[in-house]
C-alpha cells in the first residue's frame, strides 16, 4: 500500500520551461517522432530537476512516471547532457567577471562524493576515486567564484585521489586562462595551490620552526578573509542540489552533473556573474 502526497519543486516555472525547451530541441535534433516518448518534454524536465534538486531515487521517479528504471535513466542522462552543454566556458566566464568589474575571482576545489568503489588507480593498492583528505570516494571539481562566492564556472571531474594543484595543472587551458587574466584580475586560493603561486595568489606558508613576519601575517589575514568566501560557492551548489551530496552514477559523469546544476542555478536565480 502506498500514500500519495503533494510536493513542490523549489524552482521557478521559467526554469522548468527552459529545460523543457532544451529537451524539445534535442528531440528535434535526433528526429524523434511525436508520440513515441513515454513522457512529454515538460514531465521529463520535472524528472531531471527532482533528481538534481531533491535527490529523489530513480526507483521512485520511475514509479511516479509509470516508466521503467532504464527509461528513467535514459531521460535523466539526456537531461544532464543538454544542460551541461549550456554551461559557461572558462574564458567566457572570466571575461564576464572582468566586464562586471571584479578585481579578483576565487578558486577552490570540492569533493563530490560517490558510492562507486574499487577502481584501480595508477599506483598499486590505491583506489582511483579515494580521497585521503576527505576519507571518502569522490570526484574533484574546481570551482571559480565571484568575490561574493557566486559560482561562475565548474571544471570537468578529476579522480578524488588527485590534489587540487594536480587538478589545476591537468585541466586543459585552466592554468593558462588564469595566467592570462592575471594583469586584470587576481585569482585567490588557499595553500592547496601553493605550487602555482606565480599564477594563483595564496597566503604565506609558515616556515618550519620559524614565524611569519608582521607584514606577512597581515597579508594572510586580509587574504584569508577574502578567499574564504569561495567556500560559499561550493556550499551553495551542494545545499541547493541534493544529488551533489552523493553521486550514484558513473564517477566520470560528475563533471557534467555539476555543470548541469550550475546552469540551473544561473537560470533559476537569473544571474550568471
Amino acid at each position: 500500500m502506498s500514500i500519495t502526497y503533494t510536493a513542490t519543486l523549489p524552482v521557478r516555472e521559467e526554469t522548468v520551461l527552459f529545460l523543457s525547451g532544451l529537451l524539445h530541441a534535442e528531440r528535434q535534433r535526433r528526429g524523434t517522432r511525436t508520440g513515441v516518448r513515454a513522457l512529454s518534454c515538460f514531465k521529463q524536465a520535472v524528472l531531471v530537476l527532482r533528481w538534481l534538486l531533491d535527490g529523489v531515487r530513480m526507483a521512485q521517479l520511475a514509479q511516479d512516471n509509470v516508466i521503467s528504471r532504464s527509461t528513467g535513466y535514459d531521460y535523466l542522462h539526456e537531461g544532464i547532457a543538454v544542460l551541461a552543454a549550456q554551461a559557461p566556458g572558462l574564458p567566457g566566464a572570466l571575461l564576464a567577471a572582468k566586464a562586471a568589474g571584479y578585481d579578483y575571482v576565487l578558486l577552490d576545489g570540492t569533493l563530490i562524493e560517490t558510492d562507486r568503489v574499487s577502481t584501480p588507480g595508477p599506483t598499486e593498492g590505491v583506489d582511483l576515486w579515494w580521497s585521503k583528505k576527505h576519507a571518502n570516494h569522490g570526484g574533484n571539481i574546481q570551482v571559480v567564484c565571484a568575490p561574493d562566492g557566486w559560482p561562475l564556472w565548474t571544471s570537468p571531474v578529476r579522480p578524488g585521489r588527485e590534489h587540487d594543484t594536480t587538478c589545476l595543472r591537468t585541466h586543459p587551458g585552466l592554468l593558462d586562462a588564469l595566467a592570462t587574466i592575471r594583469g586584470d584580475m587576481r585569482t585567490l586560493a588557499d595553500l592547496g595551490y601553493e605550487g602555482e603561486a606565480d599564477t594563483i595568489v595564496v597566503a604565506f606558508k609558515k616556515p618550519k620552526n620559524e614565524k611569519l613576519g608582521g607584514i606577512q601575517q597581515q597579508f594572510n589575514r586580509a587574504h584569508n578573509r577574502l578567499r574564504a568566501v569561495g567556500e560559499r560557492g561550493n556550499s551553495l551548489l551542494k545545499t541547493t542540489f541534493k544529488a551533489l551530496r552523493n553521486i550514484s552514477l558513473c564517477p566520470w559523469k560528475i563533471g557534467d552533473i555539476v555543470a548541469a546544476a550550475l546552469v540551473i542555478l544561473h537560470i533559476n536565480h537569473q544571474r550568471t556573474t
